[in-house]
């Protein structure tokens, strides 16, 4: 741990004057500061000092700086990863801001030698009445990369610091990359926002090693991460807190590791709850304080917690995750190197946390939710640090469901028969600040049904009936379908057949002369699309919402009685694999690419082929072939109409291993590995990167890390069916399961469902549009379980489900929403019903026979539907111990009034 300037043990380096990597072009004309370090080779501006090259030793050929960028990136206002932003104000007077990066300064160069590699007094980069002396060292801390600011009170009165800021710039500039470029040139920064036990991870596009940890030193908490926004003045000139670099669909920004915010709270961040509390320091004339951090690598993104661990860092590791269902309490295990001496929670009784037996050296506490809602827990260790770990509780996964369910059905009904874009009956999109339904809208797709902001609540509404289904919901459903779905959004005749449209709501005065357009919207923009535009079949993203439609409605009459009424179960399978093809055929631009949602295209294809329906399921397959075929050619095969984008990688891993193409959907799961984190904390925890779309489908527009939009469910499914395929890599457990459970809190305690979080701390909440929640949705449904783990250091634990055991005999009792998916990992068994429900599943630990308990029928299932695959390559094949009979790909089980219980044992069939 760094405790002072001198405190560092000597390491070998080297600095010389004007050095560059091998066959790299100077980004200036003046000679640059080389540092060779144990772990880097590092640039430094001659001018500023600040770092503009960051090459791991490990991986030469690639930068964590945004190296490429530096010619284009000079001058005022550029940050760079070295720089320091301060909010000051001395006594009672008003904060001021002072920031290294807006006036680009000389530095005055201080002496070096020993630890030190680099350092400088940064007054040139201040104005004259800057309060404090400003010094930065670039050092070696334990052998590692750090770099180390000191601040002194150079005035006569006591200088309070309510900002300050520590510039994480790296190279996720996607601007003027192809993807294959991007892929292998670029990076992500997610942050673990946990005080003293914070840190940033940086992880390679291409999922590949080393990644990048920022550790803090000591007196250099995580408390908030700013975002550092693009606002310019006059003619472009650089504005004061904020980097000209333009942010957009290639560009996120850049973030603040802020070490004190409360400046912030008080004036931006009035009134909103912050991941911590924010604090501030004061510093007495001529008092000095010391921050800084660290640069760890990690040899691949599955070793950041043993890298940590190594590093004398503690490390929390929450089973299932960070997000608790009132009915189903979590497990959180902490390694530190002290002991913990305190916990306390924010609000006060959101959680209870209690010891438990602790784990080959981690700590172990259950945690319990008791109040909906966000809650902080504080880890406070015997050095006097704290951490804190962000928890999310929620009602009952089956309760907030079905909360979703009523939501969807009562308050976005819109049944209004007079509209004049033949929208009702429908599921519609909802404002939940506003309290009413959004019918019109400058992006026109929200209020016409269509696209992912259009269409997800209607999505969302039939994906909740998969495993929750209700007879009253299902009928409202299927009057959309017969009523507006089915020749209306879908297109049913002519040359366009089975083609579905952008949008039923358009701009277009001339087309509606009678109709009264709000004159309050600005309907001047490119998203105000005309009745053509909007009437349009050319979006093959639109074709997987209809298709996800018509499947569950298929499954909802094979497998049950009396729910479906509308069409029989042959219509429904026919119309999902029509729409299939012909998203191909009419919208073939975008349907080159994997599609969100496109999981469902696979499920599709294999009921065509388990039901015989042998015509259909070849056109589907051909179609489907020819994309994959394309992929498995592409370096990256991730494209999209964005420059990149986290939504296709699902659908592409689902078909490379339905074709055979193990290596290319290996490569797919460690490109999501490395834009999809596993953190101690709800919000990024699982959270696939996203940060564009609340321009497209959210109420408050801007460009903004997203918080468990919709690529968090969707990337959790290829995670999960790798994990099925591997249990010893519970990293992928971890990350599939963080992103399954986050959606969920999305859903409020009255049943809307949001779009996604706001992480910029001026808003943290949710957003007020329903936009594309149902594309998350979908994930949820489509993939939720519950998964049984012997894990080497935690023991028996449970994701989705309540573990106990007694003697040999190990039983999960499934709380997740669904109950008809259960893995039991050491036997690799992949159990599915396709109807009925699991009560509880008893695993025998030497024999390995699995007893099944099933709920008792009811009026609409009769029977159960199961599939028992054994999904690991030395896996046992399981069949029942009684003799069943095979229905539609599964074993037909009788269920009775009491409920019923089915053995199943390893090994051939009697």
């Amino acid at each position: 741990m760094y405790s002072g300037w001198r405190s560092v043990r000597k390491v070998g380096f080297a600095v010389a004057a004007s050095a560059l990597l091998p066959g790299a072009a100077s980004p200036r004309n003046e000679s640059t500061i080389h540092i060779v370090t144990p772990g880097f080779t590092v640039q430094l501006d001659p001018q500023t000092q600040t770092l503009v090259s960051l090459v791991p030793k490990s991986a030469k050929n690639f930068d964590f700086a945004p190296f490429d960028q530096e010619s284009k990136r000079r001058g005022n206002g550029y940050y760079h990863l070295g720089d320091i932003d301060l909010r000051l104000r001395i006594a009672t007077g008003t904060w001021r801001d002072y920031s290294s990066a807006f006036r680009k300064g000389t530095v005055t160069r201080l002496p070096t030698g020993g630890n030190v590699l680099a350092a400088a007094d940064l007054a040139p980069s201040f104005p004259s009445d800057m309060p404090l002396t400003v010094q930065r060292r670039w050092m070696l801390s334990d052998g590692t990369l750090a770099l180390q600011f000191r601040l002194t009170n150079r005035t006569r009165q006591p200088v309070e610091v309510g900002g300050l800021g520590l510039p994480m710039i790296f190279n996720n500039i996607l601007t003027g990359h192809t993807l294959e470029q991007a892929h292998e040139q670029l990076s992500f920064a997610d942050p673990y926002i946990g005080r003293d036990a914070g840190y940033l991870q940086v992880t390679r596009l291409n999922g590949k090693g080393p990644a990048l940890l920022v550790l803090p030193e000591r007196h250099t908490p995580f408390e908030a991460y700013k975002p550092i926004l693009d606002k310019t003045g006059p003619n472009g000139a650089p504005t004061l807190l904020n980097d000209p670099t333009k942010r957009g669909t290639t560009f996120e920004g850049f973030y603040d590791w802020m070490v004190a915010s409360r400046g912030f709270a008080d004036k931006e961040w009035k009134g909103v709850r912050e991941w911590n509390r924010p604090t501030a320091f004061t510093l007495a004339p001529g008092q000095s304080r010391n921050i800084g951090v660290r640069f760890v690598l990690s040899p691949t993104i599955r070793a950041i917690e043993a890298t940590l661990s190594r590093h004398k860092r503690p490390v929390a590791v929450g089973i299932p995750g960070y997000v608790v269902p009132t009915d189903l309490p979590a497990d959180l295990f902490l390694k530190a190197p002290n002991r913990v001496v305190g916990m306390n929670v924010d609000p006060a009784g959101a959680l209870s946390v209690t010891p438990a037996l602790p784990r080959k050296g981690w700590a172990h506490f259950k945690v319990a939710g008791k109040q909906w809602g966000r809650a902080r827990l504080t880890v406070r260790y015997a050095d006097g640090e704290a951490q804190t770990i962000s928890y999310f509780v929620t009602r009952p996964e089956r309760q907030a469901v079905a909360d979703l369910g009523h939501f969807l059905f009562t308050r976005q009904w819109f049944d209004r028969a007079s509209d004049p874009f033949h929208r009702a009956p429908s599921i519609i999109s909802y404002d939940h600040d506003a309290g009413h339904q959004v019918l019109q809208d400058q992006r026109v797709w929200i209020a016409g049904l269509s696209d992912e902001g259009g269409a997800g609540s209607w999505l969302a509404a039939i994906m909740k009936q998969l495993d929750d289904p209700d007879p009253a919901e299902i009928a409202k459903f299927e009057q959309f379908v017969t009523q507006t779905l089915d020749g209306r959004l879908q297109v049913n005749t002519g040359a366009e057949r089975y083609g579905v449209r952008k949008s039923l709501f358009y701009y277009d005065p001339k087309a509606l002369p009678g109709f009264r357009y709000d004159p309050s919207i600005d309907w001047h923009t490119w998203s105000a699309w005309d009745r053509k535009q909007a009437y349009s079949v050319g979006r093959s993203f639109n074709y997987v919402h209809v298709a996800a439609a018509y499947w569950v409605l298929y499954r909802l009459a094979r497998y049950h009685q009396g729910l479906v009424h509308a069409h029989d179960w042959r219509w429904y399978l026919n119309h999902a694999a029509e729409t299939a093809v012909a998203m191909q055929r009419l919208a073939p631009e975008y349907a080159k690419f994997g599609q969100m949602e496109g999981n469902v295209f696979v499920n599709i294809l294999r009921d065509l082929k388990r039901e015989g329906m042998t015509a259909e399921a070849g056109r589907v397959d051909r179609v489907m072939r020819a994309r994959a075929d394309r992929w498995a050619h592409e370096p990256y095969p991730f494209g999209s109409e964005m420059p990149w984008d986290s939504t296709g990688q699902p659908e592409v891993y689902a078909w490379m291993h339905y074709y055979g193409d193990t290596a290319k959907a290996d490569q797919t799961r460690e490109v999501i590995l490395g834009y999809d984190p596993t953190i101690p904390s709800w919000g990024y925890n699982g959270s696939a990167r996203r940060y564009w779309d609340f321009n497209y489908a959210g109420k408050t527009r801007r460009i903004e890390r997203q918080l468990h939009h919709y690529g968090s469910s969707n990337n959790a499914l290829p995670l999960f069916d790798a994990y099925r395929r591997n249990p010893s890599d519970f990293h992928l457990l971890r990350v599939a399961y963080g992103g399954l459970m986050g959606p969920l809190t999305n859903i409020a305690q009255d049943g809307f469902g949001s779009a996604a979080f706001h992480s910029f701390p001026d808003m943290m909440r949710f957003d007020g549009y329903s936009g594309d929640y149902g594309t998350n949705f979908f994930g949820v449904s489509f993939g939720m379980a519950s998964y049984l783990v012997d894990h080497p250091t935690f023991g028996w634990v449970g994701f989705g489900g309540i573990v106990s055991h007694q003697g040999d005999t190990v039983t999960m009792v499934p709380r997740d929403s669904a109950r008809s998916r259960i893995f039991i990992a050491p036997a690799g068994l992949w159990l599915t019903l396709r109807a009925g429900t699991f009560e509880k599943v008893e695993y025998d630990t030497r024999t390995g026979v699995v007893r099944l308990h099933l709920v008792p029928r009811d009026r609409h299932t009769a029977d159960a539907i199961l599939t028992a695959t054994t999904t690991t390559r030395d896996g046992k094949p399981y069949h029942p111990a009684s003799a069943l009979t095979q229905e539609a790909g599964g074993w037909k089980i009788p269920l009775s009034d009491q409920g019923s219980v089915v053995e199943l044992r390893p090994g051939e069939a009697q």
